[in-house]
Protein backbone atom coordinates (compact mmCIF):
# COMPACT_ATOMS: atom_id res chain seq x y z
CA UNK A 1 0.00 0.00 0.00
CA UNK A 2 1.24 3.17 -0.98
CA UNK A 3 0.71 6.76 1.26
CA UNK A 4 1.19 10.23 0.94
CA UNK A 5 1.15 12.50 3.76
CA UNK A 6 0.25 15.62 3.30
CA UNK A 7 2.21 18.11 6.15
CA UNK A 8 5.35 16.77 7.77
CA UNK A 9 5.32 18.41 11.27
CA UNK A 10 5.02 16.54 14.46
CA UNK A 11 2.62 14.19 13.60
CA UNK A 12 3.12 13.58 9.86
CA UNK A 13 6.92 13.22 10.66
CA UNK A 14 5.98 10.26 13.59
CA UNK A 15 3.85 8.34 10.69
CA UNK A 16 6.62 8.70 8.49
CA UNK A 17 9.02 6.98 11.40
CA UNK A 18 6.56 4.24 12.17
CA UNK A 19 5.98 3.15 8.69
CA UNK A 20 9.70 3.50 7.92
CA UNK A 21 10.73 1.11 10.59
CA UNK A 22 7.59 -0.82 10.53
CA UNK A 23 5.48 -3.30 7.98
CA UNK A 24 7.05 -3.51 4.69
CA UNK A 25 3.66 -3.71 3.02
CA UNK A 26 2.99 0.26 3.60
CA UNK A 27 5.30 2.77 1.79
CA UNK A 28 5.04 6.54 2.01
CA UNK A 29 6.08 7.82 -1.89
CA UNK A 30 5.14 11.07 -1.53
CA UNK A 31 5.18 13.55 0.99
CA UNK A 32 3.49 17.26 0.74
CA UNK A 33 5.00 20.21 1.76
CA UNK A 34 4.24 23.57 1.48
CA UNK A 35 6.52 25.74 -0.84
CA UNK A 36 8.45 27.47 1.94
CA UNK A 37 9.43 23.94 3.36
CA UNK A 38 13.02 23.04 2.22
CA UNK A 39 12.89 19.86 0.30
CA UNK A 40 15.12 17.56 2.42
CA UNK A 41 13.86 13.97 1.09
CA UNK A 42 13.62 12.69 -2.11
CA UNK A 43 9.51 12.14 -1.31
CA UNK A 44 8.98 15.66 -0.65
CA UNK A 45 6.78 17.60 -3.41
CA UNK A 46 4.61 20.73 -3.55
CA UNK A 47 2.83 19.46 -6.50
CA UNK A 48 -0.57 18.21 -4.73
CA UNK A 49 -2.39 16.95 -8.36
CA UNK A 50 0.38 15.27 -8.93
CA UNK A 51 -0.28 13.51 -5.39
CA UNK A 52 -4.07 13.34 -6.46
CA UNK A 53 -3.42 12.03 -9.67
CA UNK A 54 -0.71 9.35 -9.12
CA UNK A 55 -2.71 6.00 -9.74
CA UNK A 56 -0.40 4.11 -7.58
CA UNK A 57 -1.05 5.96 -4.24
CA UNK A 58 -3.71 4.11 -2.38
CA UNK A 59 -3.93 6.45 0.81
CA UNK A 60 -3.45 9.80 1.94
CA UNK A 61 -2.96 10.92 5.45
CA UNK A 62 -3.57 14.77 6.01
CA UNK A 63 -1.88 16.32 9.08
CA UNK A 64 -1.39 19.79 8.35
CA UNK A 65 -4.21 20.40 10.40
CA UNK A 66 -6.67 23.83 10.43
CA UNK A 67 -9.64 24.00 8.45
CA UNK A 68 -8.36 25.03 5.37
CA UNK A 69 -7.08 24.01 2.97
CA UNK A 70 -7.26 20.50 5.10
CA UNK A 71 -10.97 20.68 4.06
CA UNK A 72 -10.23 20.85 -0.03
CA UNK A 73 -7.48 18.56 0.20
CA UNK A 74 -9.29 15.45 1.54
CA UNK A 75 -12.16 16.24 -0.14
CA UNK A 76 -10.22 16.45 -3.51
CA UNK A 77 -8.51 13.20 -2.52
CA UNK A 78 -11.98 11.26 -1.32
CA UNK A 79 -13.20 12.30 -5.13
CA UNK A 80 -10.11 11.18 -6.28
CA UNK A 81 -10.62 7.25 -5.47
CA UNK A 82 -8.34 7.99 -2.39
CA UNK A 83 -8.51 6.68 1.11
CA UNK A 84 -8.07 8.94 3.64
CA UNK A 85 -6.69 9.30 7.12
CA UNK A 86 -6.27 12.58 9.21
CA UNK A 87 -5.63 13.35 12.55
CA UNK A 88 -7.07 16.68 12.48
CA UNK A 89 -10.44 17.15 14.45
CA UNK A 90 -10.92 20.77 13.55
CA UNK A 91 -11.46 19.74 10.39
CA UNK A 92 -13.23 16.62 11.28
CA UNK A 93 -15.75 18.18 13.77
CA UNK A 94 -17.35 20.70 11.07
CA UNK A 95 -17.50 18.35 8.02
CA UNK A 96 -17.47 14.93 9.34
CA UNK A 97 -20.87 14.45 7.70
CA UNK A 98 -19.63 15.78 4.41
CA UNK A 99 -16.52 13.81 4.50
CA UNK A 100 -18.14 10.68 5.24
CA UNK A 101 -20.77 11.01 2.49
CA UNK A 102 -18.08 12.05 -0.14
CA UNK A 103 -16.13 9.17 0.98
CA UNK A 104 -19.11 6.74 0.12
CA UNK A 105 -20.06 8.09 -3.12
CA UNK A 106 -16.49 7.29 -4.44
CA UNK A 107 -16.05 3.66 -2.55
CA UNK A 108 -13.16 4.68 -0.52
CA UNK A 109 -13.07 5.58 3.24
CA UNK A 110 -12.69 7.75 5.66
CA UNK A 111 -10.59 7.33 9.20
CA UNK A 112 -9.82 9.66 12.29
CA UNK A 113 -9.20 7.72 15.21
CA UNK A 114 -6.59 9.60 15.68
CA UNK A 115 -8.37 13.06 15.87
CA UNK A 116 -9.78 11.60 19.63
CA UNK A 117 -7.69 10.96 22.56
CA UNK A 118 -4.13 10.60 21.01
CA UNK A 119 -3.29 6.68 21.99
CA UNK A 120 -6.37 5.55 22.92
CA UNK A 121 -8.37 3.10 19.93
CA UNK A 122 -11.45 5.53 21.43
CA UNK A 123 -13.28 6.58 17.91
CA UNK A 124 -13.77 2.73 16.91
CA UNK A 125 -14.56 1.67 20.48
CA UNK A 126 -17.05 4.31 20.53
CA UNK A 127 -18.83 3.08 17.34
CA UNK A 128 -18.50 -0.48 18.21
CA UNK A 129 -20.75 0.44 21.82
CA UNK A 130 -23.15 2.85 19.74
CA UNK A 131 -23.85 0.37 17.00
CA UNK A 132 -25.67 -2.53 19.43
CA UNK A 133 -26.21 0.27 22.10
CA UNK A 134 -27.76 3.70 23.11
CA UNK A 135 -25.08 5.58 24.45
CA UNK A 136 -26.32 8.34 27.15
CA UNK A 137 -23.25 10.06 28.16
CA UNK A 138 -19.84 10.81 26.97
CA UNK A 139 -17.22 12.22 29.34
CA UNK A 140 -13.31 12.64 29.88
CA UNK A 141 -10.15 14.29 30.13
CA UNK A 142 -9.79 14.57 25.79
CA UNK A 143 -6.61 17.25 26.14
CA UNK A 144 -3.53 16.16 27.25
CA UNK A 145 -2.18 19.44 26.92
CA UNK A 146 -4.64 20.90 29.71
CA UNK A 147 -4.19 18.13 31.92
CA UNK A 148 -0.61 18.38 31.79
CA UNK A 149 -0.64 21.81 32.83
CA UNK A 150 -3.39 20.99 35.62
CA UNK A 151 -1.70 17.80 36.99
CA UNK A 152 1.66 20.04 37.22
CA UNK A 153 0.30 23.13 39.23
CA UNK A 154 -1.18 21.03 41.75
CA UNK A 155 1.46 17.94 42.36
CA UNK A 156 4.53 20.34 42.00
CA UNK A 157 2.82 23.60 43.36
CA UNK A 158 3.81 25.84 40.30
CA UNK A 159 1.94 28.83 38.77
CA UNK A 160 0.10 28.52 35.23
CA UNK A 161 2.77 30.23 33.39
CA UNK A 162 5.75 28.69 34.13
CA UNK A 163 4.02 25.13 33.87
CA UNK A 164 2.25 26.04 30.11
CA UNK A 165 6.15 26.91 29.09
CA UNK A 166 7.17 23.47 29.87
CA UNK A 167 4.13 21.81 28.56
CA UNK A 168 5.46 24.09 24.91
CA UNK A 169 9.68 22.86 25.57
CA UNK A 170 7.97 18.97 26.07
CA UNK A 171 6.34 19.76 22.49
CA UNK A 172 2.69 18.73 24.42
CA UNK A 173 1.68 22.62 23.80
CA UNK A 174 1.47 24.36 20.26
CA UNK A 175 3.33 27.83 20.14
CA UNK A 176 -0.27 29.24 20.26
CA UNK A 177 -1.71 27.24 22.82
CA UNK A 178 -4.92 29.07 22.83
CA UNK A 179 -7.29 25.52 21.65
CA UNK A 180 -6.07 23.49 24.42
CA UNK A 181 -6.08 26.22 27.30
CA UNK A 182 -9.66 27.69 26.31
CA UNK A 183 -11.01 24.21 25.17
CA UNK A 184 -11.64 24.81 21.95
CA UNK A 185 -9.35 21.84 21.66
CA UNK A 186 -11.63 19.32 23.80
CA UNK A 187 -15.23 20.85 22.23
CA UNK A 188 -13.70 19.65 18.46
CA UNK A 189 -13.35 15.91 20.06
CA UNK A 190 -16.54 16.07 22.01
CA UNK A 191 -18.46 16.78 19.01
CA UNK A 192 -16.74 13.78 16.94
CA UNK A 193 -17.71 11.75 19.91
CA UNK A 194 -20.99 13.01 20.06
CA UNK A 195 -21.45 12.70 16.38
CA UNK A 196 -20.77 8.96 16.59
CA UNK A 197 -22.57 8.40 19.82
CA UNK A 198 -25.86 9.69 18.68
CA UNK A 199 -25.45 9.64 14.97
CA UNK A 200 -26.58 13.19 14.83
CA UNK A 201 -24.67 16.49 13.30
CA UNK A 202 -23.39 18.00 16.39
CA UNK A 203 -24.33 21.88 17.29
CA UNK A 204 -22.17 24.74 16.11
CA UNK A 205 -22.10 26.02 18.92
CA UNK A 206 -21.25 24.37 22.53
CA UNK A 207 -20.45 26.02 26.30
CA UNK A 208 -17.21 26.10 26.53
CA UNK A 209 -14.67 27.34 29.55
CA UNK A 210 -10.85 26.99 30.13
CA UNK A 211 -8.25 27.22 31.69
CA UNK A 212 -6.64 30.31 31.11
CA UNK A 213 -7.48 32.26 34.32
CA UNK A 214 -6.97 29.40 36.54
CA UNK A 215 -4.47 30.28 39.43
CA UNK A 216 -2.13 28.53 41.75
CA UNK A 217 -4.55 30.08 44.99
CA UNK A 218 -7.26 28.01 43.32
CA UNK A 219 -5.55 25.18 42.95
CA UNK A 220 -4.37 25.66 46.23
CA UNK A 221 -8.23 26.39 47.56
CA UNK A 222 -9.54 23.03 45.53
CA UNK A 223 -6.56 20.87 47.53
CA UNK A 224 -7.85 22.44 50.68
CA UNK A 225 -11.36 21.17 49.89
CA UNK A 226 -9.77 17.19 48.83
CA UNK A 227 -10.79 18.12 45.05
CA UNK A 228 -8.67 17.84 41.74
CA UNK A 229 -9.73 20.00 39.01
CA UNK A 230 -9.64 18.71 35.47
CA UNK A 231 -10.63 20.17 32.47
CA UNK A 232 -14.11 18.08 30.67
CA UNK A 233 -15.63 17.14 28.23
CA UNK A 234 -19.57 16.31 28.58
CA UNK A 235 -22.23 15.23 26.63
CA UNK A 236 -25.73 13.86 28.04
CA UNK A 237 -28.24 12.09 25.92
CA UNK A 238 -32.12 11.95 27.35
CA UNK A 239 -34.52 10.64 25.05
CA UNK A 240 -34.58 13.38 21.98
CA UNK A 241 -32.53 15.79 23.68
CA UNK A 242 -28.62 16.02 24.52
CA UNK A 243 -26.01 18.32 26.05
CA UNK A 244 -22.41 19.26 25.39
CA UNK A 245 -20.36 21.29 27.59
CA UNK A 246 -16.36 21.83 27.74
CA UNK A 247 -15.44 22.99 31.48
CA UNK A 248 -13.28 22.87 34.07
CA UNK A 249 -14.51 20.78 36.43
CA UNK A 250 -13.86 19.41 40.57
CA UNK A 251 -13.29 15.52 41.77
CA UNK A 252 -12.90 14.14 44.75
CA UNK A 253 -9.11 13.59 44.87
CA UNK A 254 -9.47 9.53 45.27
CA UNK A 255 -11.66 9.56 41.78
CA UNK A 256 -10.03 8.16 38.49
CA UNK A 257 -10.39 11.31 36.96
CA UNK A 258 -8.34 13.12 39.75
CA UNK A 259 -5.83 10.56 39.19
CA UNK A 260 -5.14 11.09 35.40
CA UNK A 261 -1.49 12.41 35.44
CA UNK A 262 0.79 14.24 33.12
CA UNK A 263 -0.44 14.71 29.03
CA UNK A 264 -2.88 11.06 29.65
CA UNK A 265 -6.61 10.98 28.83
CA UNK A 266 -9.44 9.36 30.58
CA UNK A 267 -12.18 9.05 28.29
CA UNK A 268 -15.96 7.13 29.48
CA UNK A 269 -18.89 6.24 27.59
CA UNK A 270 -22.25 4.86 29.18
CA UNK A 271 -24.50 2.47 27.04
CA UNK A 272 -27.96 1.48 28.44
CA UNK A 273 -26.58 -2.00 28.20
CA UNK A 274 -23.02 -2.20 28.32
CA UNK A 275 -22.77 0.43 31.35
CA UNK A 276 -19.35 2.25 32.27
CA UNK A 277 -16.82 1.79 29.50
CA UNK A 278 -13.44 3.80 30.31
CA UNK A 279 -10.78 4.25 28.08
CA UNK A 280 -6.77 5.56 29.60
CA UNK A 281 -3.93 6.60 27.35
CA UNK A 282 -1.75 9.43 26.18
CA UNK A 283 -3.12 12.17 24.41
CA UNK A 284 -0.56 14.15 23.32
CA UNK A 285 2.72 13.74 21.34
CA UNK A 286 3.99 13.09 18.16
CA UNK A 287 4.10 9.36 18.68
CA UNK A 288 0.88 8.58 20.11
CA UNK A 289 -0.93 10.07 18.03
CA UNK A 290 0.87 8.79 14.61
CA UNK A 291 0.56 4.98 16.18
CA UNK A 292 -3.64 5.97 15.80
CA UNK A 293 -3.56 6.65 12.20
CA UNK A 294 -1.37 3.65 11.63
CA UNK A 295 -3.50 1.93 13.39
CA UNK A 296 -5.81 3.04 10.82
CA UNK A 297 -3.70 2.89 8.03
CA UNK A 298 -3.60 -1.38 8.89
CA UNK A 299 -7.87 -1.27 9.16
CA UNK A 300 -7.63 0.17 5.30
CA UNK A 301 -4.75 -2.75 4.06
CA UNK A 302 -6.32 -5.14 5.73
CA UNK A 303 -10.13 -4.33 4.80
CA UNK A 304 -11.21 -3.89 8.31
CA UNK A 305 -14.82 -2.77 9.17
CA UNK A 306 -16.09 0.51 8.15
CA UNK A 307 -19.40 1.51 9.83
CA UNK A 308 -22.15 3.21 8.36
CA UNK A 309 -22.71 6.31 9.55
CA UNK A 310 -25.52 8.72 8.65
CA UNK A 311 -25.65 11.16 11.47
CA UNK A 312 -29.71 11.84 11.04
CA UNK A 313 -31.29 11.79 13.92
CA UNK A 314 -33.15 14.57 14.81
CA UNK A 315 -32.34 14.69 18.27
CA UNK A 316 -32.74 18.84 20.16
CA UNK A 317 -29.53 20.79 21.87
CA UNK A 318 -29.78 21.58 24.94
CA UNK A 319 -27.57 23.14 27.11
CA UNK A 320 -29.85 22.85 30.80
CA UNK A 321 -29.84 19.33 29.97
CA UNK A 322 -28.20 19.38 33.48
CA UNK A 323 -28.07 21.39 36.89
CA UNK A 324 -24.88 20.94 38.85
CA UNK A 325 -23.09 23.40 41.24
CA UNK A 326 -20.19 25.90 40.99
CA UNK A 327 -17.40 27.66 42.57
CA UNK A 328 -17.02 31.08 41.18
CA UNK A 329 -13.45 32.92 42.03
CA UNK A 330 -14.29 36.70 41.16
CA UNK A 331 -14.75 40.35 42.20
CA UNK A 332 -17.77 40.19 44.86
CA UNK A 333 -19.59 42.98 42.78
CA UNK A 334 -20.29 40.33 40.48
CA UNK A 335 -21.93 38.05 42.85
CA UNK A 336 -24.92 40.40 43.06
CA UNK A 337 -25.81 38.06 39.18
CA UNK A 338 -26.55 35.51 41.19
CA UNK A 339 -29.15 36.68 44.14
CA UNK A 340 -31.96 34.95 42.54
CA UNK A 341 -29.98 31.35 43.51
CA UNK A 342 -28.99 29.79 46.34
CA UNK A 343 -25.60 29.99 47.14
CA UNK A 344 -22.86 30.39 49.71
CA UNK A 345 -19.56 31.97 50.12
CA UNK A 346 -16.62 29.99 50.88
CA UNK A 347 -13.13 31.10 51.64
CA UNK A 348 -14.25 34.34 49.24
CA UNK A 349 -15.56 32.27 46.18
CA UNK A 350 -19.71 31.99 45.71
CA UNK A 351 -20.43 28.74 45.62
CA UNK A 352 -23.76 28.69 43.35
CA UNK A 353 -26.22 25.72 44.04
CA UNK A 354 -28.22 23.79 41.32
CA UNK A 355 -28.06 25.95 38.52
CA UNK A 356 -28.15 24.79 34.95
CA UNK A 357 -24.94 24.50 33.03
CA UNK A 358 -26.68 26.73 30.15
CA UNK A 359 -27.26 29.47 32.46
CA UNK A 360 -24.08 29.23 34.57
CA UNK A 361 -22.27 29.88 31.44
CA UNK A 362 -24.41 32.70 30.11
CA UNK A 363 -24.05 34.51 33.31
CA UNK A 364 -20.22 33.59 33.17
CA UNK A 365 -20.41 36.25 30.20
CA UNK A 366 -21.31 38.86 32.19
CA UNK A 367 -19.08 38.12 34.91
CA UNK A 368 -15.89 38.39 32.76
CA UNK A 369 -17.26 41.43 31.12
CA UNK A 370 -16.57 42.95 34.75
CA UNK A 371 -13.42 40.85 35.81
CA UNK A 372 -11.49 39.37 32.73
CA UNK A 373 -9.72 37.17 35.17
CA UNK A 374 -12.24 35.46 37.06
CA UNK A 375 -12.50 31.74 37.11
CA UNK A 376 -15.05 29.02 37.81
CA UNK A 377 -15.57 25.34 37.89
CA UNK A 378 -18.57 23.29 38.12
CA UNK A 379 -18.84 20.29 41.45
CA UNK A 380 -18.49 17.22 39.71
CA UNK A 381 -20.60 15.21 42.17
CA UNK A 382 -23.48 17.26 42.81
CA UNK A 383 -24.55 17.04 39.00
CA UNK A 384 -28.47 16.16 38.54
CA UNK A 385 -31.08 15.58 35.45
CA UNK A 386 -32.49 18.84 35.26
CA UNK A 387 -35.83 16.54 35.63
CA UNK A 388 -35.41 15.11 38.25
CA UNK A 389 -34.07 18.46 40.37
CA UNK A 390 -37.76 19.86 39.02
CA UNK A 391 -39.16 16.38 40.50
CA UNK A 392 -37.27 17.30 43.76
CA UNK A 393 -39.07 20.60 43.88
CA UNK A 394 -42.17 19.87 43.13
CA UNK A 395 -41.83 16.87 46.09
CA UNK A 396 -41.07 19.41 48.16
CA UNK A 397 -43.66 21.57 47.17
CA UNK A 398 -46.26 18.51 48.06
CA UNK A 399 -44.54 17.83 51.08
Amino acid sequence: MKIAILGFGTVGSGVYDIIANGDTRMRVTAIFIRPTHPATMPEMTTDLDAILNDPTIDVIVETMGGLHPAHDYILQALQHGKHVVTANKAVVAKYLPEFTAVAAQHHVQFYFEATTGGGIPWIRNLERAARIDQIDTIEGIFNGTSNYILDQMQRAHLDFDPVLLAAKDMGYAEADPSADIDGEDVVNKLKISAALAYNMAPPRDVPTFGIRNVSKADIDFFASQHQVLRLIGKSKRDGDHYSMVVEPRLYSETALAANTFENFNLIRLHGQTIGDLQFYGQGAGKYPTANAIVQDLYDILENGPHLDRSFDQPLHFDANLNVTDYVLRADPMTFAMFNDRETEIVNDRLVIKQIPTGDMHKLMRGVLAIDADAFMAAIGDSELAAKDVLHQRDQEVIG
